[in-house]
């Protein structure tokens, strides 16, 4: 059985969270008063989306057998602190939203940005000038303006920034809003095109710099405040859409020499720069380039990754993630983008396309992410606005045809996180007790702590959530994934 999300009104059981007193780090831990957790459950054959169900109860279980299956979380063990979870408002996302009714509009920003009613997204991250998820080719400037006198980003002020202002009033004061290039214009580059690849040339490194200034100070005169860019949207890739190449050293002496100078001086000293931007397959390579020069710790925040590395059907490289956070671990790592592909309407209900979500991100924060970005966030019914063509999945979907918003079921996915984690939060030890289940875990500023179990197997599986010697039983139903809330 497949079941097609079209909601109206935004019908789902959230049901409420916990609260409790916070707890000092790597203190003992004490379970909150009537040792009882919520549990929300999302499955596939079933109805559950997001669904809260009867609360579990913690009772003395002592030493496990073998034979008793547990997720075994340890709160007083702390690791990374959580930043957020949220993703790209392109122009793809923008004219779509444009296109849905008012109330499908106030719809979309509840769904991501309210965590009350949706499943609280804070962060946003948006495309400087295009990308392929734009309707077509476009700069802030004219052709061979060097000095960047036409600057102006009134090309975002239609749709794009609009909407990145409506969710940012959502969202409040937690807010992570960064920004990321596709390509330089096309007269900065080897080959005079913002698409396949190419050179930014090296006489308008320092313009190119100033570019990036002149984004964010508009932008923040728009009302948006900038939390940071990230250089280059994957540098090692030449696409038939906005790209541009960049070697390890190109773009470590880029920040050391143009743009991280540069925003210093603008007075933009407390905007994070993040590098890479690209897969996990090469991220190793990169970060040691990048930050075996000193002088790159004065600019650089961190290291942004995607994951399409595993484009060939072989198994992602979540251990890279590790090696880089193990050899250099006053630097942040971030996932800053990632998307279902090969856009087909008739797999709007297929499962893959939440547990590819679950998945990465249990890794991934489990490997020493500290915060995650999905792509576009919403797009139309034929997986755009794109103008290569380049089509693909979103967690949601408005049929500008129809105005109707369908949910896929990654949307739900990414809920069972985004909800329930609170910015601020840090990484536990969530360590299960067989294979089909796999787990993360944080500790919330408040006091909560939230548990995530995934089950991507056909196994339907009883175990006990085990808290220094307490337990809470609980079943994994196949192909699912849970969130306890303590």
């Amino acid at each position: 059985m497949k079941h097609l999300f079209i909601l109206a009104g935004m019908a789902f059981l959230w049901g409420c969270t916990n609260t409790k007193e916070p707890v000092k780090e790597n203190a003992k831990y004490t379970l909150p008063e009537g040792n009882k957790t919520a549990v929300y459950t999302t499955a596939m054959d079933t109805d559950l989306r997001l669904v809260k169900g009867e609360d579990s109860e913690f009772t003395d279980f002592g030493q496990p057998l073998e034979t008793q299956i547990c997720v075994f979380v340890d709160p007083t063990k702390t690791f990374q602190e959580y930043l957020g979870i949220g993703g790209a408002i392109t122009d793809a996302s923008a004219e779509t939203f444009y296109k849905l009714s008012e109330q499908k509009q106030q719809e979309v920003l509840d769904a991501y940005f309210s965590r009350d009613k949706g499943i609280g997204y804070n962060i946003v991250r948006t495309n400087i000038h295009s990308c392929d998820f734009s309707s077509a080719s476009y700069t802030y400037v004219n052709d061979g303006d060097a000095e960047l006198a036409s600057f102006s980003v009134e090309p975002d002020k239609k749709y794009r920034i609009p909407m990145i202002k409506a969710a940012i009033e959502k969202v409040g004061d937690e807010v992570v809003f960064y920004a990321s290039p596709w390509s330089p214009p096309a007269w900065m580059k080897d080959n005079n095109s913002m698409l396949q690849g190419g050179k930014l040339k090296k006489e308008f490194y320092q313009n190119w710099a100033e570019y990036f200034v002149k984004f964010i100070k508009s932008y923040e005169a728009e009302g948006i405040p900038v939390w940071g860019v990230t250089i280059q949207n994957e540098p090692m890739a030449k696409q038939t859409w906005e790209s541009c190449i960049w070697t390890a050293e190109e773009e470590r002496d880029f920040l050391n020499y143009n743009l991280g100078p540069t925003m210093h001086k603008s007075g933009l000293a407390d905007k994070k720069i993040v590098m890479w931007d690209h897969n996990r397959d090469l991220i190793y390579q990169r970060a040691s380039t990048y930050f075996a020069d000193e002088e790159v710790r004065k600019y650089a925040w961190g290291i942004g990754f995607h994951w399409y590395e595993d484009w060939s059907g072989g198994v992602p490289v979540y251990e890279n993630i590790q090696r880089v956070q193990e050899a250099f671990p006053d630097m942040h790592l971030l996932f800053t983008e990632g998307t279902a592909e090969s856009f087909n309407a008739e797999q709007y209900s297929d499962w893959f396309l939440g547990e590819e979500y679950g998945r990465s991100m249990i890794h991934d924060f489990n490997n020493g992410a500290v915060g995650w970005t999905d792509w576009n966030i919403l797009l139309d019914e034929t997986g755009g606005p794109n103008h290569v063509g380049n089509f693909c999945f979103a967690p949601m979907h408005g049929d500008t045809q129809t105005g109707e918003l369908i949910y896929t079921n990654s949307y739900f996915y990414i809920g069972h996180f985004s909800k329930f984690i609170q910015p601020g939060a840090k990484r536990i030890i969530a360590s299960p007790s067989r294979s089909q289940l796999i787990s993360t875990a944080f500790l919330n500023p408040d006091g909560t702590v939230v548990v995530i179990v995934m089950n991507e197997s056909e196994i339907k599986t009883d175990f006990s959530l085990w808290i220094d010697g307490k337990a809470a039983p609980a079943t994994s139903l196949p192909r699912s994934i849970m969130t306890f809330v303590i």
